[in-house]
């Protein structure tokens, strides 16, 4: 009996070969996988189409994609398909030569296990990794010019010996693969550069448009959190001291020093719910920079403005001294030391202004302030028995005029300790937009308020200066008030020569 074998014939009519069908069918999987891989230039995007497509093209259970880091020399984890890694847990990392994907790597060449990949002594387990639920594993590095850009693996739950040809195919993928990889890491840096130059140019432009040190600032911290998305940050001064700060905390912080000329000036503190990358710090430090060149270029401005503000001040106040001691200078039958001690009285009211002036950087002075601290100086060591009380409200005055009126203060209130008799009070209180002084004591009355220098200086001041008038009561001893507008036409002026 003869038996008749038929060649078993595909559809079309073609003969079937097993073979030939094979090799088709992992040339037309390896060109449909490397399509849509290069379909992107978006790394991560890259690395999950690779993982999905190669477990489509060999049909297994899971893919898993490694990339290697440079700088740390390890594989990190990047892509996973048919499991997934705990986002709220570390990417799991080897370094070349540990766990089964990490020997490929190493030995640039593939590694295959069957079943039971798990009981292999070259297999490292990573808590948030089920991968001991898989019975096979082929791994295989990717290479680009025998350059090492990664590894991969595929997972089956059940035992499978992968063919010659299927590992020919997932060798081949990773070299198609390798190119691309390497193609979205430059698009990647290229991409993470002009993202730090916008940022950059950003706060550059805020410092340049800002002719204040403060708006500079905030807009640097503003910028900062915009670029990093960030919850928050807030700029750190060396006296400890937080400026500017935006947004909340988070539950990550990084702190970056500003440097000046190799002097810490302070810190940039920025908060974020995720972890910072490597080049999140690269692109605070460029930042951090800008920060200490502005806050520092601004400091320098400032005190510009404040040497050029306290020359004037003090060039007035000379001014103002040396019209004292000529006025005084032209008095007759008058006690030389007396002179003297009146004209250091007047000099020690002007320090005194310009003291307040100084520490608070402020065009106003609080005069409650400046009485109360005129009033302690010319007690001290002259009078004894004497009962001094003060009532004074809180009262501004602009820098200018609070000279004026702590010269006139002066003169009153040393004439009435010179003059008066026990007690002296003083009150200084606004009403109605005026602001009135007033100083009595229960001494000689009118008799002691003679026209002299003292006096005449008085008049000049409260006339000419504060724009207001004195009034001399005999009321059982002299009471001198002095009445003037809070806010005065020249109060406004923008000469500074005046």
């Amino acid at each position: 009996m003869v038996h008749e074998t038929r060649l078993r014939r595909r559809p079309d009519g073609a003969p079937y070969n097993r073979h030939v069908d094979a090799t088709a069918r992992h040339l037309r999987l390896l060109t449909e996988t490397i399509a849509a891989v290069n379909s992107t230039l978006d790394l991560q995007e890259v690395l999950e189409l690779v993982a999905s497509k190669v477990a489509d093209a060999l049909q297994t259970d899971a893919c898993f994609v490694y990339l290697y880091d440079e700088k740390t020399g390890e594989l990190v984890l990047r892509a996973t398909f048919g499991s997934r890694v705990d986002e709220m847990t570390r990417r799991p990392r080897m370094r070349p030569g540990e766990g089964i994907t990490g020997t490929a790597a190493a030995e640039r060449a593939p590694v295959m296990i069957p079943a039971k990949a798990h009981l292999d002594p070259r297999f490292k387990e990573f808590p948030n990794l089920k991968e001991s639920q898989y019975e096979s594993i082929l791994a295989v590095p990717i290479l680009a010019r025998e350059k090492l850009e990664g590894a991969l693996n595929v997972r089956t739950q059940e035992p499978r010996a992968f063919t010659e040809a299927e590992i020919e195919l997932l060798v081949a993928i990773a070299s198609q693969v390798a190119q691309t990889i390497e193609h979205a890491k430059l698009y990647a840096q290229a991409q993470r550069r002009v993202h730090e130059l916008e940022a950059l140019a950003r706060i550059s432009e805020a410092v340049s448009e800002s002719l204040y040190l403060e708006e500079s600032l905030a807009a640097i911290v503003k910028t900062t959190v915009e670029s990093t998305h960030a919850t928050g940050a807030a700029i750190m001064l060396e006296d400890g001291r937080v400026a500017w700060p935006e947004g909340r905390a988070g539950a990550h912080a990084v702190r970056m020093p500003l440097r000046w000329r190799g002097r810490t000036i302070g810190e940039l503190v920025v908060d974020r719910d995720t972890s910072f990358t490597d080049h999140d710090r690269q692109l605070l430090e460029a930042i951090a920079s800008q920060a200490a060149v502005a806050l520092e270029h601004g400091r320098m401005a400032l005190r510009g403005v404040l040497a050029q503000e306290i020359h004037h001040r003090v060039k007035n106040n000379l001014q103002t001294v040396a019209s004292l001691l000529r006025l005084q200078a032209r008095a007759e039958n008058v006690d030389p030391a007396k002179a003297l001690g009146d004209s250091v009285n007047r000099i020690l009211a002007i320090a005194a202004v310009h003291e307040v002036l100084t520490e608070h950087r402020e065009d106003d002075v609080e005069l409650d302030e400046l009485i109360d601290r005129l009033r302690a100086m010319l007690v001290q060591g002259l009078v004894v028995g004497k009962e001094v009380t003060a009532t004074l409200d809180p009262v501004s005055l602009a820098g200018q005029r609070a000279t004026s009126l702590a010269l006139v203060f002066t003169e009153l209130f040393g004439n009435a300790l010179e003059h008066g008799g026990d007690r002296v009070s003083i009150t200084l209180a606004g009403r109605d937009g005026s602001v009135v002084l007033a100083i009595a004591d229960d001494g000689a009355g009118m008799r002691a308020a003679a026209d002299g220098t003292g006096l005449s200086i008085v008049r000049a001041l409260v006339n000419d200066e504060l724009g207001g008038e004195l009034t001399l009561v005999d009321d059982g001893g002299l009471r001198a008030e002095v009445r003037f507008p809070a806010r005065h036409g020249r109060d406004d002026d923008a000469n500074p020569d005046s």
